[in-house]
C-alpha cells in the first residue's frame, strides 16, 4: 500500500514539474518510463534550470548512459545515492526508483522551500555547492560537511512541519505533530487553505464531517482554487499509518503556493501596519470586556465571549495572509516579528480567558471539561522516538496505562452530558447550548472515534517487534566476524 501511494503521488508530482517543460513531457508508468533515462533528465533539467548531456537514442547503451549522466549530476549536487545503481533503474525496481525520486523531491522541492524558512525558524544554513565525501578517507572538512548535510535534512523536515503548525495554529485547536496521522482528519489541509485563501472553507462545518469528506473537500479546493496538483486521494491519508513522504510532498506544494503570493515590500509593510493597528484595537476591546463582565453570571460571561469571538474570527480574515506570511528581508522581518508577538500575546489572553471560563463551569461539567483537556493533552503529545525501541516500549506502556485509566470514565461522562438538565431553579440556562454541543463533540468524535488506545498499542507492538529483532541479532552476533570492514558492511546493510 505504501509503495502504491508513493508511486501515485510521485508520478503526479513529476508530471506537474514536466508540464513546465517546452515541449511538456508526461510519465504514464513511473517504473517503466524512467528506464530510458530521458524523462529523468527532463525532470532534472526543469528543476535545476541546467542543460544536461544526453544520448538521443533508446538502445541499452544509450539508456544506461543517460541514467549515469543523471546520477552523476545528482552526486555533483552533494546528494547521497545509497544503494541506487544504474542497473536497478534500468530494471525498474520499485523500491530503488521510489528512493531515487524521493531523493530528488526532497532536495529540489522540500529543501529548497525550507531554505526560505531558515531565518524564520533559526535552522542551520547550508551551502549546497559544497562537495560531500563520507568515505573513510574523506578529509575532516568533508566529513563535517556531510554531517551538516544530514542535519539540514532533519531541519528541512522540521521547518516544513513548523510552517504547517503555524498555519493551523491560526484556527484554534487543529493540531499537527507529524506528517502521518495528524493529517488523517483532513482538518489541517483545510486550515492551511483557509490561511492562504480566507473564505474558501468553513472549518466549523468541517469539524462535524467525516475524515473522508474533509479530505475530498481539501483536495478539491486545493486543485481548483490554488492550482495545487492532486497527489493524494482520501483513502491514501485516512489510514492508520499514512505514508509520510507522500504527505510531505503534498504539503510542500502549499508552502510553494504561499511563496508565490508575491507582494511588493511597500504593500506588505502597509498590511503589517494595518494588522498591528487591528491587533492593538482587539487587545483594548478584550481588556474592556473583561472589566465590564467581571460581576456578570457565568452564562452572561460566556455569551459575551462568544459575541467577541464571532466578531474576532470574522475581522481577522483579511489579516490571515499577512499574519502567516514570512519574508527574509531584514526591514520586513522586524515589523512582522512585532506583529507576530502581538498576535501571540492576544491569542494567549483569549486562551487564558477561555480557561478561566472552563474552570467556572457548573458541577459536574467542570470535572468533565478537566477530563477532556487531560485526554486531549495526552493525544496531542509527540510519540516517543522509535529509533530507541527499548526506551519507547516503556514510554508507550506508561502512556497506555494512563490513557486506559482516563477512558474508564468515558461512559459515565457521556451519560452525564446526555442527561444534563441545562437550567437553574429559575428555569434559566446554566450553560450555552453551544458549549454543551462542543463538549459532546469532543468527547464522542475527537476521543471515542479516534481510537487513540488502539493507535498507541499498535506502536507499542511495533517497538516490541523491533526490540525483539534487535535482541535476536545481538544473540547471533556473539563471535568474531572477519575484518573490521566486513563488520561495518554487515551493520550498514542491516
Amino acid at each position: 500500500q505504501r509503495e502504491f501511494t508513493q508511486k501515485k503521488a510521485f508520478t503526479s508530482w513529476i508530471n506537474s514539474v514536466l508540464a513546465k517543460r517546452t515541449p511538456p513531457s508526461v510519465i504514464s508508468d513511473l517504473y517503466t518510463d524512467i528506464q530510458q533515462g530521458h524523462l529523468l533528465l527532463d525532470l532534472l533539467e526543469v528543476l535545476s534550470g541546467q542543460h544536461l548531456p544526453r544520448e538521443k537514442g533508446f538502445n541499452t547503451f544509450q539508456c544506461r548512459s543517460n541514467i549515469e549522466n543523471a546520477l552523476t549530476f545528482l552526486k555533483s549536487r552533494s546528494l547521497k545515492l545509497i544503494n541506487i545503481h544504474v542497473a536497478d533503474i534500468i530494471e525498474g525496481k520499485p523500491s530503488i526508483v521510489l528512493c531515487l525520486i524521493w531523493t530528488i523531491i526532497f532536495h529540489f522541492h522540500i529543501e529548497e522551500l525550507a531554505r526560505t524558512l531558515a531565518c524564520t525558524y533559526n535552522q542551520p544554513s547550508l551551502d549546497c555547492s559544497s562537495a560531500v565525501d563520507s568515505s573513510p578517507k574523506a578529509s575532516p572538512s568533508a566529513k563535517k560537511s556531510a554531517k551538516i548535510k544530514e542535519r539540514w535534512k532533519m531541519s528541512a523536515t522540521k521547518a516544513l512541519l513548523l510552517w504547517a503548525k503555524e498555519q493551523c495554529s491560526l484556527h484554534g485547536s487543529i493540531s499537527v505533530t507529524d506528517f502521518k496521522s495528524s493529517w488523517r482528519s483532513g482538518l489541517p489541509f483545510l486550515a492551511i487553505i483557509q490561511t492562504l485563501r480566507p473564505g474558501l472553507v468553513d472549518l466549523e462545518k468541517a469539524k462535524a464531517r467525516s475524515n473522508e469528506e474533509n479530505l475530498k473537500e481539501a483536495f478539491r479546493i486545493a486543485e481548483l482554487e490554488l492550482n495545487i496538483p492532486r497527489l493524494l486521494e482520501p483513502e491514501d491519508v485516512d489510514v492508520m499509518n499514512p505514508d509520510e513522504k507522500s504527505i510531505m510532498t503534498y504539503v510542500a506544494q502549499f508552502l510553494q503556493y504561499s511563496r508565490n503570493l508575491c507582494e511588493s515590500a511597500e504593500d506588505m509593510q502597509e498590511k503589517v501596519r494595518e494588522a498591528l493597528s487591528w491587533l492593538t484595537a482587539q487587545e483594548k476591546k478584550l481588556a474592556k470586556l473583561l472589566i465590564d463582565t467581571e460581576n456578570e453570571t457565568y452564562y452572561q460571561k460566556c455569551k459575551e465571549m462568544m459575541s467577541f469571538m464571532e466578531a474576532f474570527n470574522q475581522e481577522k480574515k483579511p489579516f490571515l495572509p499577512v499574519l502567516s506570511s514570512k519574508r527574509s528581508e531584514t526591514e520586513l522581518c522586524e515589523g512582522q516579528q512585532q506583529m507576530r508577538e502581538e498576535w501571540d500575546k492576544l491569542i494567549s489572553q483569549i486562551n487564558e480567558w477561555k480557561a478561566k471560563l472552563d474552570q467556572m463551569l457548573p458541577f459536574p461539567l467542570d470535572g468533565i471539561e478537566a477530563w477532556l483537556q487531560e485526554v486531549e493533552h495526552l493525544q496531542a503529545e509527540d510519540l516517543p522516538d522509535l529509533q530507541d525501541p527499548f526506551k519507547a516500549i516503556f514510554v508507550f506502556r506508561e502512556i497506555i496505562v494512563i490513557f486506559k485509566d482516563l477512558m474508564d470514565c468515558f461512559d459515565s461522562y457521556w451519560d452525564t452530558l446526555q442527561s444534563f438538565k441545562n437550567e437553574d431553579e429559575k428555569n434559566m440556562p446554566l450553560v450555552l447550548p453551544e458549549k454543551l454541543d462542543e463538549m459532546k463533540r469532543r468527547l464522542f468524535i475527537n476521543i471515542h472515534f479516534t481510537k487513540s488506545n488502539t493507535y498507541l498499542e499498535y506502536h507499542y507492538g511495533l517497538c516490541t517487534a523491533i526490540a525483539n529483532e534487535v535482541m535476536s541479532k545481538l544473540n547471533i552476533w556473539d563471535v568474531k566476524y572477519g575484518t573490521k570492514e566486513s563488520v561495518e558492511s554487515l551493520l550498514e546493510n542491516w
